[in-house]
Protein backbone atom coordinates (compact mmCIF):
# COMPACT_ATOMS: atom_id res chain seq x y z
CA UNK A 1 0.00 0.00 0.00
CA UNK A 2 1.22 3.51 -0.81
CA UNK A 3 0.88 6.32 1.73
CA UNK A 4 -2.66 6.78 3.00
CA UNK A 5 -4.46 9.91 4.18
CA UNK A 6 -7.76 9.55 6.04
CA UNK A 7 -9.91 12.45 7.25
CA UNK A 8 -13.09 12.71 9.30
CA UNK A 9 -15.58 15.57 9.52
CA UNK A 10 -18.98 16.00 11.13
CA UNK A 11 -20.40 18.23 8.41
CA UNK A 12 -23.71 19.01 10.17
CA UNK A 13 -25.54 18.88 6.80
CA UNK A 14 -23.46 18.05 3.76
CA UNK A 15 -25.47 20.26 1.42
CA UNK A 16 -24.90 23.23 3.73
CA UNK A 17 -21.18 22.51 3.94
CA UNK A 18 -20.20 21.82 0.32
CA UNK A 19 -18.59 25.27 0.12
CA UNK A 20 -16.12 24.00 2.75
CA UNK A 21 -15.82 20.32 1.83
CA UNK A 22 -15.12 20.59 -1.89
CA UNK A 23 -12.30 23.18 -1.67
CA UNK A 24 -10.79 21.24 1.23
CA UNK A 25 -10.78 18.01 -0.80
CA UNK A 26 -9.27 19.86 -3.74
CA UNK A 27 -6.44 21.20 -1.58
CA UNK A 28 -5.67 18.24 0.69
CA UNK A 29 -6.61 15.24 -1.49
CA UNK A 30 -7.29 12.65 1.23
CA UNK A 31 -7.63 9.08 0.02
CA UNK A 32 -10.61 8.51 2.30
CA UNK A 33 -12.90 11.25 3.64
CA UNK A 34 -15.44 10.20 6.28
CA UNK A 35 -18.48 12.34 7.04
CA UNK A 36 -21.12 12.30 9.76
CA UNK A 37 -24.45 14.07 10.27
CA UNK A 38 -24.95 14.44 6.54
CA UNK A 39 -28.66 15.11 7.14
CA UNK A 40 -29.87 14.24 3.66
CA UNK A 41 -31.94 11.47 2.08
CA UNK A 42 -29.94 9.15 -0.15
CA UNK A 43 -31.67 10.34 -3.30
CA UNK A 44 -30.58 13.93 -2.65
CA UNK A 45 -26.95 13.30 -1.68
CA UNK A 46 -24.72 15.61 -3.80
CA UNK A 47 -22.83 12.80 -5.56
CA UNK A 48 -21.94 14.93 -8.60
CA UNK A 49 -20.06 17.49 -6.50
CA UNK A 50 -17.71 14.76 -5.28
CA UNK A 51 -17.43 13.12 -8.70
CA UNK A 52 -16.26 16.43 -10.09
CA UNK A 53 -13.25 16.23 -7.76
CA UNK A 54 -12.48 12.60 -8.60
CA UNK A 55 -14.20 11.06 -5.57
CA UNK A 56 -16.66 8.20 -5.33
CA UNK A 57 -19.02 8.31 -2.39
CA UNK A 58 -21.09 5.75 -0.47
CA UNK A 59 -23.67 6.87 2.06
CA UNK A 60 -26.77 6.27 4.13
CA UNK A 61 -28.92 9.06 5.48
CA UNK A 62 -32.27 10.59 6.16
CA UNK A 63 -33.70 14.07 6.27
CA UNK A 64 -32.67 16.30 9.20
CA UNK A 65 -30.96 13.66 11.35
CA UNK A 66 -27.82 11.52 11.39
CA UNK A 67 -26.32 10.25 8.13
CA UNK A 68 -22.85 8.87 7.33
CA UNK A 69 -20.81 8.86 4.13
CA UNK A 70 -17.36 7.93 2.85
CA UNK A 71 -15.82 9.66 -0.16
CA UNK A 72 -12.79 7.94 -1.66
CA UNK A 73 -10.41 8.18 -4.56
CA UNK A 74 -10.56 4.42 -5.13
CA UNK A 75 -13.54 2.12 -5.38
CA UNK A 76 -14.15 0.35 -2.05
CA UNK A 77 -13.70 -3.40 -2.13
CA UNK A 78 -16.82 -3.89 -0.03
CA UNK A 79 -19.28 -1.70 1.84
CA UNK A 80 -21.36 -2.49 4.93
CA UNK A 81 -24.09 -0.37 6.47
CA UNK A 82 -25.25 -0.47 10.07
CA UNK A 83 -25.19 -3.03 12.86
CA UNK A 84 -26.68 -6.39 11.94
CA UNK A 85 -27.12 -7.77 15.45
CA UNK A 86 -30.88 -7.87 15.84
CA UNK A 87 -31.13 -4.40 17.34
CA UNK A 88 -31.84 -1.18 15.45
CA UNK A 89 -29.72 -1.36 12.30
CA UNK A 90 -28.75 2.32 12.50
CA UNK A 91 -27.50 2.31 8.92
CA UNK A 92 -27.29 6.11 9.12
CA UNK A 93 -24.79 5.85 12.01
CA UNK A 94 -22.25 3.30 10.74
CA UNK A 95 -20.70 2.65 7.36
CA UNK A 96 -17.67 0.43 6.82
CA UNK A 97 -15.66 0.01 3.64
CA UNK A 98 -12.39 -1.62 2.56
CA UNK A 99 -9.70 0.25 0.65
CA UNK A 100 -6.58 -1.63 -0.50
CA UNK A 101 -6.90 -4.05 2.40
CA UNK A 102 -7.62 -1.37 5.03
CA UNK A 103 -11.04 -1.48 6.68
CA UNK A 104 -12.44 1.95 7.54
CA UNK A 105 -15.32 2.06 10.03
CA UNK A 106 -16.99 5.48 10.03
CA UNK A 107 -19.44 6.10 12.86
CA UNK A 108 -21.68 8.77 14.26
CA UNK A 109 -22.09 7.62 17.85
CA UNK A 110 -25.31 8.76 19.58
CA UNK A 111 -24.79 11.93 21.60
CA UNK A 112 -26.92 10.82 24.55
CA UNK A 113 -28.80 14.06 25.32
CA UNK A 114 -29.18 13.79 29.11
CA UNK A 115 -27.94 11.10 31.49
CA UNK A 116 -31.38 10.35 32.93
CA UNK A 117 -32.93 9.63 29.52
CA UNK A 118 -33.22 6.50 27.36
CA UNK A 119 -30.99 8.28 24.84
CA UNK A 120 -28.02 8.01 27.19
CA UNK A 121 -28.66 4.33 27.87
CA UNK A 122 -28.85 3.81 24.12
CA UNK A 123 -25.48 5.52 23.71
CA UNK A 124 -23.83 3.14 26.16
CA UNK A 125 -25.49 0.19 24.49
CA UNK A 126 -24.33 1.45 21.10
CA UNK A 127 -20.70 1.29 22.24
CA UNK A 128 -21.29 -2.29 23.44
CA UNK A 129 -22.84 -3.19 20.11
CA UNK A 130 -19.90 -1.68 18.26
CA UNK A 131 -17.47 -3.76 20.32
CA UNK A 132 -19.45 -6.87 19.34
CA UNK A 133 -19.37 -5.74 15.71
CA UNK A 134 -15.58 -5.59 15.85
CA UNK A 135 -15.35 -8.93 17.64
CA UNK A 136 -17.33 -10.67 14.92
CA UNK A 137 -16.23 -8.82 11.81
CA UNK A 138 -12.59 -7.84 12.27
CA UNK A 139 -9.24 -8.63 13.83
CA UNK A 140 -6.86 -6.26 15.64
CA UNK A 141 -4.03 -8.03 13.81
CA UNK A 142 -5.28 -6.57 10.53
CA UNK A 143 -5.28 -2.92 9.39
CA UNK A 144 -8.51 -1.25 10.56
CA UNK A 145 -9.43 2.36 11.23
CA UNK A 146 -12.33 3.48 13.41
CA UNK A 147 -13.17 7.15 13.04
CA UNK A 148 -15.92 9.71 13.22
CA UNK A 149 -17.84 11.83 15.66
CA UNK A 150 -17.60 9.49 18.65
CA UNK A 151 -19.21 11.89 21.12
CA UNK A 152 -16.66 11.22 23.86
CA UNK A 153 -13.87 13.39 25.23
CA UNK A 154 -11.69 10.68 26.80
CA UNK A 155 -9.49 12.77 29.12
CA UNK A 156 -9.53 16.00 31.08
CA UNK A 157 -7.20 17.60 28.53
CA UNK A 158 -9.82 16.92 25.84
CA UNK A 159 -12.23 19.60 27.13
CA UNK A 160 -11.69 23.25 27.98
CA UNK A 161 -13.21 23.07 31.47
CA UNK A 162 -12.99 19.53 32.89
CA UNK A 163 -14.16 20.49 36.36
CA UNK A 164 -17.45 22.08 35.31
CA UNK A 165 -18.11 19.78 32.34
CA UNK A 166 -17.73 16.56 34.31
CA UNK A 167 -20.99 14.63 34.12
CA UNK A 168 -21.90 15.79 30.62
CA UNK A 169 -23.01 12.89 28.41
CA UNK A 170 -19.78 13.20 26.40
CA UNK A 171 -17.51 13.61 29.44
CA UNK A 172 -18.52 11.18 32.16
CA UNK A 173 -17.14 7.93 33.62
CA UNK A 174 -19.86 5.73 32.12
CA UNK A 175 -18.98 6.88 28.60
CA UNK A 176 -15.23 6.69 29.27
CA UNK A 177 -15.66 3.06 30.30
CA UNK A 178 -17.80 2.22 27.27
CA UNK A 179 -15.30 3.88 24.95
CA UNK A 180 -12.37 2.13 26.64
CA UNK A 181 -14.11 -1.22 26.17
CA UNK A 182 -14.19 -0.64 22.41
CA UNK A 183 -10.58 0.56 22.37
CA UNK A 184 -9.46 -2.51 24.32
CA UNK A 185 -10.33 -4.62 21.28
CA UNK A 186 -7.05 -3.30 19.89
CA UNK A 187 -7.36 0.34 18.83
CA UNK A 188 -5.05 3.28 19.48
CA UNK A 189 -6.03 6.95 19.56
CA UNK A 190 -3.81 8.35 16.82
CA UNK A 191 -4.02 11.98 17.89
CA UNK A 192 -2.75 11.06 21.35
CA UNK A 193 -0.06 8.86 19.80
CA UNK A 194 1.28 11.88 17.94
CA UNK A 195 0.41 14.50 20.60
CA UNK A 196 0.71 12.80 24.01
CA UNK A 197 -0.45 14.96 26.89
CA UNK A 198 -1.01 18.03 24.74
CA UNK A 199 -3.98 20.09 26.03
CA UNK A 200 -6.12 22.64 24.25
CA UNK A 201 -6.55 20.77 20.96
CA UNK A 202 -10.22 20.43 20.03
CA UNK A 203 -12.43 19.31 17.14
CA UNK A 204 -15.79 20.71 18.31
CA UNK A 205 -16.74 24.25 19.28
CA UNK A 206 -20.34 24.89 20.29
CA UNK A 207 -22.20 27.41 18.11
CA UNK A 208 -23.84 28.82 21.23
CA UNK A 209 -20.52 29.91 22.78
CA UNK A 210 -19.41 33.33 21.44
CA UNK A 211 -15.98 33.26 19.74
CA UNK A 212 -15.49 29.69 20.97
CA UNK A 213 -12.58 28.90 18.64
CA UNK A 214 -10.72 32.13 19.37
CA UNK A 215 -11.21 31.60 23.11
CA UNK A 216 -10.22 27.92 22.95
CA UNK A 217 -13.54 26.73 24.38
CA UNK A 218 -13.80 23.36 22.70
CA UNK A 219 -13.98 19.58 22.98
CA UNK A 220 -12.03 16.76 21.32
CA UNK A 221 -14.84 14.36 20.45
CA UNK A 222 -13.93 13.47 16.85
CA UNK A 223 -11.32 10.73 16.62
CA UNK A 224 -9.29 8.47 14.37
CA UNK A 225 -8.19 5.20 15.95
CA UNK A 226 -6.30 2.33 14.36
CA UNK A 227 -5.16 -1.23 15.00
CA UNK A 228 -1.44 -1.83 15.68
CA UNK A 229 -0.46 -2.63 12.06
CA UNK A 230 -1.60 0.87 11.06
CA UNK A 231 -0.85 2.76 14.27
CA UNK A 232 2.86 2.06 13.96
CA UNK A 233 2.79 3.56 10.46
CA UNK A 234 0.99 6.77 11.49
CA UNK A 235 3.13 9.71 10.41
CA UNK A 236 0.82 12.48 11.58
CA UNK A 237 -2.61 13.14 13.06
CA UNK A 238 -3.71 16.74 12.98
CA UNK A 239 -6.72 18.98 13.63
CA UNK A 240 -7.37 21.55 10.91
CA UNK A 241 -9.18 24.53 12.43
CA UNK A 242 -9.64 26.23 9.07
CA UNK A 243 -13.04 24.67 8.29
CA UNK A 244 -14.40 25.77 11.70
CA UNK A 245 -13.30 29.36 10.99
CA UNK A 246 -14.84 29.42 7.50
CA UNK A 247 -18.05 31.19 6.61
CA UNK A 248 -21.16 29.24 7.70
CA UNK A 249 -19.16 26.40 9.30
CA UNK A 250 -20.11 23.17 10.98
CA UNK A 251 -19.64 23.20 14.74
CA UNK A 252 -16.97 20.51 14.19
CA UNK A 253 -13.77 20.67 12.20
CA UNK A 254 -11.63 18.21 10.22
CA UNK A 255 -9.23 15.67 11.70
CA UNK A 256 -6.68 13.93 9.47
CA UNK A 257 -4.27 11.03 9.81
CA UNK A 258 -1.41 10.13 7.47
CA UNK A 259 0.13 6.67 7.20
CA UNK A 260 3.36 5.47 5.63
CA UNK A 261 3.23 2.73 3.03
CA UNK A 262 4.17 -0.82 3.88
Amino acid sequence: MDTLRVATYNVNSIRSRLHIVIPWLREHRPDVFCMQETKVEDGLFPVSAFAGEGYQVVFRGSRQYNGVAIASRETPGSVLYGLADGGPADEDRLIAAVFSGVTVVNTYVPQGREKETPHFAYKLEWFRRLRNFLDFSGSPAKPLIWCGDLNVAPEGIDVHDPKNLLGHVCFTPEVWEAFAAVRSWGLEDLFRRRHPGEPGRYTFFDYRVPAAVKRGLGWRIDHILATPPLAVRCLACEIDLGPRLAEKPSDHTILTADFAGE
